[in-house]
């Protein structure tokens, strides 16, 4: 009986153990802050004792929870004034190495400022001390020096699953042959030559950017306000854990080492009850509503003026109704559509009598569709919208027109649609799908938060990682090894050449002519 009580006392002990974690986000992007707080959320519900670092606010705090928010103020209408400068639907039209370029330069910005805010300066000015830092992988290596201001844990959040952002930073194999780059979708189904050799040049021209480009500026920044600070090149590897945004249902199986771990999801809610005047659009749809949003960062307003019209034209073509995400008023706007600047969409996609999901293809609708099961039409604009499209695409559940491909136009629209709605192989794929999302021994939340007291509880589980990545890339690829193989072959060819010359001359004699013999 004694030792019933010992290990009861024991369990409640260690249930209730609460962890001081600092989650550091400057990223001022509604989408961006929707998976930070989720987790931040999630950990708070989980007992420890979060302070949150964001440009936006987190909604819903847990009530009796341990949180502190720190307002990074400025920064999301520094963000709004840069997009300002051009529209956001011509953001992708300047290729692969000026897009990234362009995010490096505005996000390396907000990190430099997150250094200087009066905020974070009177945090780093206090006693507090820290378990765990958590970062989101986007653009932001200078960030990582916070983990060494307070001696603990690295946790890395990547929004979008396992990439060449966070491969490199816990030593993961990732064969190019197979491993598609971040930019580009799931080609697995079709390796030939051309789709290789095109993943290979984007995972070679980002390397070279990353290496001789932006981490000497993000080194540059980190020195500039902490002088004493070790090697960036240090601290980016020094990395415990990986919270993967990902899951073999959403992406294709790709190996992961022990410190990175799929939560793929752990964003999205069960559904909740929609306001009376969307239940009641949805309940009466007799032939069934298509949702219509581009996202939270993109606005439909803010389209090419031809563009919104054809786009108008088919959908008031359908007998379905359509709810779309739009900012303004839309003048001659066709009677079966319906427009407000914005919607629960987690809740209207779980409606049954929703048909097709339009949307821009960013990580979170896409995961959202596959968890309620429904088709999409993506009309990706930039980023990793037209990877996650085209894993939608090779998946079976939905077709891909890119936005500012010539290709979009009123025909090409009108029969994409048509073919979602009429074929059903499309809403077959994506159940099957979200059968597999669904099929877990337990939730992504669960199992985040599991990670994240592991790795406290283990400081730092320095035994999850693998040797590779104290490896530079020569010996992680074998360079040298091979390098060592060529040379001692070559010396033996080289050897043996210069030996059988020599036979060759005893045998001739010195002028060159056979040696008579008696």
């Amino acid at each position: 009986m004694r030792i019933i009580i010992v290990l009861l006392l024991f369990a409640f002990s260690y249930q209730s153990q609460c962890a001081r974690i600092l989650g550091i986000f400057p990223m001022p992007g509604i989408s961006h802050n929707i998976l930070s707080s989720k987790l931040m959320k999630g950990l708070v519900l989980a007992g420890h004792d979060v302070t949150m670092i964001s440009a936006i606010p987190m909604k819903q705090v847990p009530e009796g929870g341990k949180y502190t928010g720190i307002l990074l103020d400025g920064f999301v209408e520094k963000m709004e004034e840069k997009m300002s400068e051009n529209n956001i639907f011509d953001v992708g039209k300047g290729g692969f190495l000026v897009m990234l370029t362009r995010m490096n330069n505005i996000l390396l910005d907000f990190s430099n400022s997150t250094f200087y805010h009066p905020k974070v300066r009177k945090l780093l000015d206090s006693n507090q001390k820290f378990d765990a830092v958590i970062l989101e992988q986007f653009s932001n290596d200078a960030l990582k020096v916070f983990a060494h201001i307070y001696d603990c844990p690295l946790i890395i959040l990547s929004s979008m699953g396992p990439n060449s952002w966070v491969n490199s930073l816990v030593g993961n194999e990732a064969p190019v042959s197979y491993t598609a780059h971040l930019l580009k979708g799931d080609f697995s189904k079709d390796l030939s030559l051309l789709n290789r050799a095109q993943n290979a040049f984007l995972y070679i021209m980002e390397y070279l950017l990353t290496t001789y480009y932006i981490l000497p500026q993000h080194e540059e920044i980190m020195h500039q306000a902490f002088p004493n600070s070790p090697s960036l090149y240090d601290l980016r590897t020094n990395v415990s854990l990986v919270l993967l945004n990902s899951h073999t249902s959403l992406y294709p199986a790709l190996p992961l080492v022990p410190n990175m771990v799929e939560i793929g999801g752990y964003f999205v809610d069960p559904p909740q009850k929609l306001p009376s005047n969307l239940q009641e659009i949805l309940d009466n749809a007799k032939d069934g509503v298509i949702y219509f949003s581009m996202g939270s960062n993109i606005k439909s307003k803010d389209m090419p003026k031809e563009k919104k019209e054809f786009i108008m034209s088919v959908l008031g073509k359908l007998k379905q109704k359509v709810l779309w995400k739009f900012e303004e008023d839309l003048p001659g706007k066709p009677k079966n559509v319906f427009i407000q600047k914005w919607f629960p969409q987690q809740d209207v996609l779980a409606h049954k009598n929703i048909k097709l999901f339009i949307t821009h293809g960013g990580l979170l609708s896409t995961t959202e569709t596959v968890y309620h099961g429904v088709p999409i039409l993506a009309l990706p604009v930039f980023g990793d919208q037209d990877a996650n499209a085209d894993r939608a695409v090779y998946n079976g559940y939905g077709l891909k027109l890119g936005f500012n491909d010539p290709a979009f136009n009123e025909a090409s629209f009108e029969k994409a649609i048509n073919d979602l709605l009429i074929n059903s192989k499309y809403r077959d794929n994506v159940q099957m799908k979200s059968k597999l999302y669904h099929d877990r021994p337990e939730t992504p939340m669960k199992t985040a938060t599991y990670w994240v007291d592991y790795v406290i509880r283990h400081k730092g589980a320095p035994h999850l990682r693998v040797a590779g990545v104290r490896l530079p890339w020569y010996k992680y690829y074998m360079v040298d090894v091979l390098g060592f193989i060529f040379v001692t072959v070559l010396g033996v060819v080289v050897l043996l050449k210069v030996a059988l010359r020599k036979l060759c001359c005893k045998k001739t004699g010195k002028s060159g002519r056979k040696v008579k013999t008696n």
